[in-house]
């Protein structure tokens, strides 16, 4: 089942202040259902109770559960490649040091800004086209990734997709285990310097 296909669409689109609240509070709710009681018990009535309104507006926007959740996972991963695209807008132009630095301090606000979210959206994905979904907002972030790299004044890439791709991949696994509960302590609150000594010399590679 695909996140963005016809049947898991919204059914419409919040267009006035009261609508988009409606919608947020929705989205808040189904976080903390998840949560609470795991993906098994995340109804549309719990949904709809937590939320403090009834079944039927919650079907007024969207035409079933998996629509809710599909919603609520393509936000919250559409937010993470904003964050992104934006470091890499405000770094252009910069030593490929700071872009590192950069880059692994913007991917770690923005997976980490809201762990339990993280967490509890994991599950979605692996049900509700979130692998699609995913596979959609990588290709955003390194394409943004791409175009910065083109803008150091201290390196040349032969490929700049490979090297964003590379980069990217660097980051993905060592704060995945943060949010699977596998990092100690000390791994935590030393991560986000080894990933940017790690990040830096990876691009210095490609000095100039």
């Amino acid at each position: 089942m695909t996140a963005l296909a016809t049947p898991l669409r919204p059914r419409k689109q919040p267009v006035q202040a009261r609508s988009t609240a409606t919608i947020d509070a929705l989205h808040t709710a189904v976080i903390q259902v998840l949560t609470r009681e795991g993906l098994s018990r995340c109804t549309t009535t719990r949904i709809a109770e937590r939320a403090g309104m009834s079944v039927g507006s919650v079907y007024q926007y969207y035409p079933n559960r998996d629509a809710l959740l599909a919603a609520v996972l393509e936000r919250h991963l559409s937010g993470i490649a904003d964050a992104m695209e934006r470091v890499c807008l405000d770094s252009r132009g910069l030593p490929v040091a700071r872009m590192a630095e950069a880059l692994v301090e913007g991917y770690m606000a923005a997976k980490l800004r809201d762990a339990g979210e993280s967490r509890a959206l994991y599950a979605v994905a692996g049900e509700r086209g979130g692998f699609e979904l995913a596979a959609r907002v990588y290709k955003r972030i390194e394409t943004a990734v791409t175009a910065l790299l083109a803008t150091a004044p201290d390196a040349t890439f032969e490929d700049p997709s490979m090297t964003a791709s590379i980069a990217l991949n660097a980051l993905v696994g060592p704060v995945r285990s943060i949010l699977d509960g596998q990092a100690t302590p000390v791994f935590e609150a030393r991560l986000q310097g080894q990933l940017v000594l790690l990040l830096t010399a990876y691009l210095e590679a490609g000095r100039a």
